[in-house]
C-alpha cells in the first residue's frame, strides 16, 4: 500500500460494491466482448464491419449512472479500451476512437461527468492487448494467431512502439479526466502454450509493458488512485475473476486486499443471446458472500449497441436496488465477522453490529452458535421488527409439545414460520 492512497483505499474498502461497464463497439456483433479473437475476425474487416456503424442513439449516461446509484454501487470502472483496440474517448494517439464512428463525440467525458454528478468514484479499465494496433506482437490470442503469414507478419512488429502507445494514452486517462480513483489494467500473460512458442509467439508481462515505468507516471499524476494487480507487478488489490471466494483471502497470514469481478451473465459485453443470467437469489448472495469474506464486488453490465442497458440488466440492477435499500447497513463498512456462521447462513459484522443473513429459510428456530451471552438485542433488517431469542441450557423444554435441543453457547432465534417476502433477510445483532 502506498502511503499517499492510504486513506483512498480504506474509503474504497468500505464502499464494498461498484459497477463494472464493458461497452465498445463489440457490442454490433453482440456475441462477446472478445468476439475479434473467438471468430479470428482480423483487424480491418473488425473495423469496417463495426466501426463504421457503432451510433448509440439512445445512449445517455446520465440514466447509467442513477441506476447504478440506486443500486447501491457506490464507484463504478469502464472499459476506455478493451483487447479490440478501440478507444471511447478523443485520445490524440489513435483514429480508432469513438469520435471517427458515426456518433462523433467523446463518451468518456460524459460517463465522468454523470457518474461524479451521482457521487461516485471514478475508475478506468485499461486493456494492456491491442489487436488493432500494428505494432502489437501477434500471440496466441490474437486474431491472426491462425493466418498462414502469422510469424513472419510479427518480424515488422516492434512492442516498444506499442509500449509508448500504451503509457502515452494511459497519461491521458491521467491528465484529462480530473481525479480518478482507481485504474484498472487488464491483462498480463507471461506464460504461453508451448506449440505456441514454438511458433515464435511470446507472452507479456512487465517488461513488454514497461510496469515499473508506467505505475511511477500514474501516481505522479494520480496520488491518490489505486492500481490493480495486473501489471505483473503487485500494487494495491488483486481482482479474482468469475469465482466466488470462500474464505478470507491471505498472505504471510496477514488479510489481502481484493475486488471480485463478476457478470450477471456469462459474458462481459453485450450478448443478446447468451441466457445464463443470475437469479436474484444468486445475485444478493454473491454480494454477501464477497463482503463476508473481506472483498469488494465489482458486477458488470454490457451495454447494448444503441447505449442502453437491456431489460435483463435492468431487471438485475432492480434486484439489487431493492435489496440494497433495506440492508446496506449489512455491506458498506463491513466485513469478516469474528463468529462462524450456522449453515446456510452467513455473517457480515462491522463494530459491534453483527448482521446473519440468512440463505435458506430454516423454520421456526435458528440456532447459531458462540453467541451465547453476545446478544444485546435482535430485529430483521428490512423492517425492524424484534426478533426474540433464547439462551438455552444444553436443552430447553416448553415449546409446545417439542424440546429444542441445543449445545453450550448457542443462541437460540425464535423465526416466524413464514418466510418475510425478502430474497435473502437479515438479522441485525447488536452486540453486548
Amino acid at each position: 500500500m502506498q502511503k499517499q492512497n492510504a486513506e483512498a483505499i480504506v474509503r474504497w474498502q468500505k464502499q464494498r460494491f461498484g459497477m463494472f461497464i464493458h461497452w465498445g463497439i463489440y457490442a454490433l456483433p453482440a456475441r462477446h466482448e472478445w468476439v475479434m479473437s473467438k471468430e479470428e475476425i482480423d483487424p480491418e474487416t473488425y473495423s469496417k464491419k463495426y466501426f463504421s456503424h457503432f451510433n448509440p442513439k439512445h445512449f445517455d449516461p446520465k440514466i447509467w449512472a442513477k441506476q447504478a446509484k440506486a443500486a447501491g454501487m457506490k464507484y463504478f470502472v469502464i472499459t476506455t479500451k478493451h483487447h479490440d483496440g478501440f478507444c471511447l474517448w478523443d485520445s490524440t494517439h489513435t483514429d480508432y476512437k469513438i469520435t471517427n464512428t458515426p456518433y462523433g463525440k467523446d463518451a468518456l467525458h460524459q460517463i465522468v461527468d454523470a457518474f461524479r454528478n451521482e457521487g461516485l468514484g471514478i475508475g478506468f479499465y485499461y486493456s494492456l492487448i491491442d489487436w488493432h494496433h500494428p505494432h502489437f506482437p501477434i500471440d496466441h490470442i490474437h486474431p491472426l494467431r491462425n493466418h498462414p503469414d502469422a510469424e513472419s507478419m510479427n518480424t515488422n512488429r516492434d512492442i516498444t512502439i506499442y509500449r509508448k502507445y500504451l503509457h502515452n494514452q494511459v497519461e491521458e486517462l491521467m491528465t484529462e479526466f480530473g481525479k480518478i480513483d482507481i485504474i484498472w489494467f487488464d491483462f498480463s500473460y507471461k506464460t504461453i502454450p508451448d506449440w505456441q512458442s514454438r511458433r515464435g509467439f511470446v507472452g507479456k508481462g512487465k517488461e513488454e509493458w514497461g510496469s515499473e515505468d508506467l505505475i511511477k507516471m500514474i501516481r505522479s499524476c494520480q496520488p491518490e488512485i489505486i492500481i490493480n494487480d495486473r501489471l505483473q507487478i503487485e500494487q494495491d488489490f488483486t481482482t479474482p475473476e468469475q469465482r466466488q471466494i470462500q474464505k478470507p483471502l491471505l498472505k504471510d497470514e496477514k488479510p489481502v486486499l481484493w475486488e471480485a469481478c463478476q457478470t450477471f451473465s456469462g459474458s462481459w459485453g453485450y450478448f443478446r443471446d447468451e441466457m445464463t443470467w443470475k437469479s436474484p437469489d444468486q445475485l444478493i448472495q454473491m454480494l454477501i458472500s464477497t463482503v463476508a469474506c473481506g472483498g469488494n464486488l465489482l458486477m458488470n453490465v454490457g451495454p447494448t449497441a444503441h447505449g442502453y442497458f437491456d431489460q435483463r440488466a435492468q431487471d438485475s440492477l432492480r434486484v439489487y436496488a431493492d435489496w440494497m435499500n433495506k440492508h446496506s447497513e449489512a455491506i458498506y463498512g463491513c466485513g469478516v465477522s469474528e463468529f462462524s456462521a450456522p449453515e446456510h447462513c452467513s455473517y457480515t459484522q462491522n463494530g459491534k453490529r453483527l448482521y446473519l443473513h440468512i440463505f435458506s429459510w430454516p423454520f421456526l428456530h435458528l440456532h447459531v452458535p458462540g453467541l451465547s451471552g453476545r446478544v444485546e438485542y435482535a430485529q430483521f433488517l428490512h423492517d425492524g421488527s424484534e426478533v426474540q431469542f433464547d439462551e438455552p441450557k444444553p436443552e430447553l423444554e416448553g415449546h409446545g409439545h417439542t424440546s429444542v435441543h441445543a449445545t453450550e453457547g448457542t443462541v437460540i432465534f425464535n423465526l416466524p414460520v413464514k418466510n418475510p417476502e425478502i430474497v435473502v433477510p437479515v438479522i441485525e445483532i447488536f452486540l453486548k
